[in-house]
């Protein structure tokens, strides 16, 4: 008899893939090193120059592991310039509230609760585990969805508090982030430094730092995103279903998501690609379409929501 998976299969499911993430990130840096460097030197030289790289890498990765674990639920809403709401007045008493409630029928302690100011329709959940979680909404989406259909939403981003899935999000988002300034900074002193090959025919220290660059540009274009999406879209039709499971209403999670579907765009989501993962759906468009797109479609989605 086929077992049904439960809360917490996913849960344990989650934490080995945020393990398997987590190390793929650095390891699939360095193998992208020492291809670069064989481009333009020998084999001994490129892997002396890989673990020259590769010992910074993983302390690197290691602090800023530590940072993200301390600080990057703040530093996600102060990307996404939401500011924390409480129940001190008539308006933000009714939200308080609803994430108060569906929060208890899930059985998870009430997160804080975050304002996004911007008329697009989207939301995400952050935190480090459930209970110091956070969960943010669009002016938009509050405004635009009834009771159920919000409660929906909620209950979607309480799914991923409850399944752990906050804890990876915040960890790649912060991370890409990281990366991506690395890049920067490497291209400009690999331009400003010797492209020439020494006496014995080695590669200027400029041309070695360009081929550094290369590798963090390509990481932080395909195989970063692809790391990404290794989850991400399971994750989305995981936290669906789990949503409705607490709602007990799949048909307005449906609705919601056919409403959000015309305008998620968020300009302070969307600047920030790596936080689309993040959302209940994506923010902006994926620069590739469908196939880099870090949520299933919603066609699918509601499809699988109104079968339940």
């Amino acid at each position: 008899m086929h077992k049904v998976k439960t809360v917490y299969d996913h849960i344990r499911e989650n934490n080995i893939k945020t393990a398997v993430l987590v190390a793929m990130f650095p390891i699939s840096f360095i193998a992208l090193v020492f291809l670069f460097c064989w481009i333009i030197m020998p084999v001994q030289d490129a892997l002396n120059t890989t673990v020259q790289v590769a010992i910074p890498t993983f302390v690197i990765c290691l602090v800023w592991m530590i940072i993200s674990w301390a600080f990057g639920d703040s530093m996600m809403m102060s990307g996404a310039g939401a500011h924390e709401i409480h129940d001190d007045t008539p308006e933000n008493k009714k939200i308080f509230r609803m994430v108060e409630n569906v929060a208890l029928a899930a059985g998870l302690p009430t997160p804080r609760v975050y304002i996004i100011p911007d008329n697009g329709l989207n939301a995400f959940a952050t935190g480090r585990s459930p209970n110091d979680a956070s969960v943010a909404l669009t002016r938009g989406i509050i405004n635009k969805l009834d009771d159920n259909e919000l409660q929906g939403v909620i209950a979607h981003e309480m799914s991923h508090i409850g399944n752990r899935d906050i804890r990876l999000d915040m960890l790649l988002i912060t991370g890409v982030g990281v990366t991506v300034f690395a890049a920067d900074i490497l291209l400009r002193v690999a331009l400003q430094s010797n492209n020439n090959r020494d006496e014995n025919g080695k590669a200027g220290t400029g041309a070695v730092l360009l081929m550094v660059w290369l590798a963090f540009t390509v990481f932080n274009v395909v195989i970063s995103p692809l790391l990404q999406l290794a989850v991400s879209r399971k994750r989305e039709f995981a936290a669906d279903a789990c949503g409705a499971q607490i709602t007990r209403n799949p048909r307005a999670l449906a609705d919601a998501l056919r409403k959000i579907s015309g305008n998620a765009t968020v300009k302070s989501l969307s600047e920030t690609k790596s936080m689309a993962i993040a959302c209940i759906a994506e923010p902006g468009k994926s620069f590739m379409g469908d196939l880099f797109s870090t949520h299933p479609s919603t066609e699918e989605r509601i499809k699988r929501l109104e079968n339940m």
